[in-house]
């Protein structure tokens, strides 16, 4: 395994990540993100491959390779996450461009690194199970062959695409059944969105694709519904309507969820959270709140403003295999190998400082 550490005094934080473990509990606990949560924690998801030449303001999950010119993750500041989740986890390999990692994002990658990582902003840890090439460590902790020294590390990480990929195909499943007890009403080139939320705050439309290509502007009315489901039938999907009022603020209450889908075309900024996990997706334009793809070639922005409501899958809807919420995975595994090293990090900085 080759370890590339910044050196502190006479020692390697190499040699600090080993005293630390032998030492001291992990820092964050451990756990596989499903069901809903995965819209609150990630920005994207791309459940195969990620090509991308744009960037995604928030957290970024790749189950594939991730392939394309240069493009930028994590690069609005963000609260550290509670579970440790870096800015970037990629199960397969990085190639391509150059890809930038800001504001202290950190990256977990399965692969090897062939691109290469520009690592802005505050120190970072980068874990990688193969090799990791053209990175300019500097301040940073780097880890590379973790594959081969820890067959742990790979596992966990196909472990948690396996959980994201059956509870989002679950998810999605669970939405597209709920009864619909709002309407969509069309008039001329503009389709209304009025939201009549249930007790829970829910409001639900079932339309279908062809009903989206009879307009060409949305206009959305929230009314105080904590989470609006848009359900929308039908293999092929094309989005190309114009937000009247903008598209701030939806992606926070409102799911697109294309749960038939097999390709989806983006070309105008798009208000709410997408869930099409079943479908190769291309974006020509921005996306305001959080995205689930099958696979995606990225063309448009990924902005924030990630999905926060409060909804609940009806009991019994999901597959017996799937999960509505966090899941805790036994084995500790990466994210604690990535907690412990930002832990050492910080111990001997800290450290560095008093002597």
């Amino acid at each position: 395994m080759t370890r590339v550490r910044t050196k502190i005094g006479k020692f390697s934080l190499s040699v600090a990540v080993a005293a630390f473990a032998l030492t001291a509990a992990p820092v964050l606990a451990s756990s596989d993100i499903a069901g809903i949560d995965v819209l609150k924690t990630w920005n994207l998801v791309v459940l195969g491959d990620l090509t991308s030449s744009s960037e995604v303001e928030g957290r970024t999950f790749v189950g594939g390779n991730l392939d394309g010119n240069a493009s930028n993750y994590q690069i609005t500041a963000l609260p550290a996450s509670s579970t440790g989740t870096p800015g970037l986890t990629v199960v397969g390999d990085v190639n391509g461009g150059y890809k930038n990692l800001n504001n202290g994002s950190g990256a977990i990658v399965g692969g090897s690194v062939n691109s290469g990582l520009n690592l802005n902003g505050a120190a970072q840890t980068v874990l990688v199970g193969g090799t990791i090439s053209n990175t300019n460590v500097n301040n940073n902790t780097v880890t590379s062959g973790l594959a081969a020294s820890d067959p742990q590390f790979v596992q966990d990480l196909n472990q948690q695409k396996s959980l994201i990929t059956t509870s989002m195909e679950s998810l999605s499943h669970s939405m597209s059944t709920e009864t619909a007890n709002s309407q969509l009403s069309i008039s001329g080139n503009t389709g209304t969105f009025n939201a009549q939320p249930d007790a829970n705050g829910v409001a639900v439309f079932n339309i279908s694709a062809a009903d989206l290509d009879k307009i060409g502007e949305i206009k959305f009315n929230l009314n105080g519904a904590d989470t609006a489901i848009v359900n929308v039938s039908g293999s092929s999907i094309k989005l190309d309507d114009n937000f009247l009022g903008g598209t701030s603020n939806l992606g926070e209450h409102v799911v697109w969820n294309f749960y038939e889908a097999d390709d989806l075309s983006l070309t105008t900024a798009w208000g709410g959270s997408v869930l099409a996990p079943g479908a190769a997706a291309t974006t020509g334009n921005y996306i305001q709140g959080s995205a689930v793809f099958g696979s995606l070639v990225q063309n448009g922005e990924m902005h924030v403003g990630t999905y926060t409501g409060g909804y609940t899958p009806p009991s019994g809807s999901n597959p017996p295999s799937s999960s509505g919420g966090s899941t805790d995975v036994p084995e500790p595994g990466m994210m604690a190998l990535f907690a412990l090293g930002l832990g050492a990090l910080l111990f001997w900085r800290r450290r560095s400082r008093t002597a």
